[in-house]
């Protein structure tokens, strides 16, 4: 490996450390919507220069979680209500189809499934954190999409998931007792465990029209 690799390397590793860093702080409220980033700041506060924050924010932009505008700069993202509906309606797109496919499915990605469901039923009893639950709940629709076999389909519901923490990061901080939907997704996995996957796939779709009113009306969007 040449010195420029090596520079190159250890430059992508800082953008992606300050990237990380700034995910995690819009994902656990701390950064709300419309807060400018500047990179000034940023740097002087993270001791990183400013490429290093221009490119994460590249990223954070990239991502749907920042939104770069002309004479404005860069700043959090605000929620949409249509762009809570797009996202709600292509998760049903790709999670649906791995409800289709449950009988075809492979016994690994059957368990998946049910792995993740207890995953996320525990940490409901554990009372854990808003963050380790949407955590969990996320990763349990996630496995769903891996029913299809598909890691292009997987890679995209992950994207959509991104987008959707945002906005579920700014429902924690109006309502911080929003989250307890445990008991639908193990009803969900029992339709599927009873071979009945039309009123799966109904189910879900419910579910899923359901959760996008709730993330709209928290959030005071229209």
């Amino acid at each position: 490996m040449t010195t420029f690799d090596t520079l190159h390397l250890e430059q992508t590793s800082t953008v992606d450390r300050i990237a990380a860093e700034l995910r995690r702080a819009v994902f656990d409220g701390e950064l709300e919507s419309g807060t400018p980033l500047r990179e000034v700041a940023l740097a002087a506060s993270l001791g990183v220069s400013r490429p290093t924050v221009r490119e994460a924010l590249t990223v954070l932009v990239a991502e749907g979680l920042a939104t770069r505008e002309p004479h404005r700069g860069v700043s959090i993202t605000t929620p949409q209500a249509a762009s809570v509906r797009d996202v709600c309606c292509a998760r049903l797109v790709l999670e649906g189809a791995g409800v289709r496919r449950w009988r075809d499915a492979s016994p690994e990605q059957r368990d998946a499934v049910r792995v993740s469901l207890e995953a996320y039923i525990e940490g409901v009893h554990a009372d854990a954190s808003y963050q380790t639950l949407n955590e969990r709940h996320l990763d349990f629709h996630l496995s769903l999409v891996g029913l299809t076999g598909s890691p292009r389909l997987v890679a995209m519901q992950a994207d959509l998931a991104t987008e959707l923490k945002l906005a579920l990061a700014q429902v924690e901080r109006i309502n911080r007792n929003a989250h307890d939907q445990a008991e639908s997704h193990a009803a969900l996995v029992q339709l599927l465990e009873d071979g009945d996957l039309e009123a799966a796939h109904a189910f879900l779709e419910q579910h899923l029209v359901d959760a996008q009113e709730e993330i709209i009306e928290a959030l005071g969007l229209t």
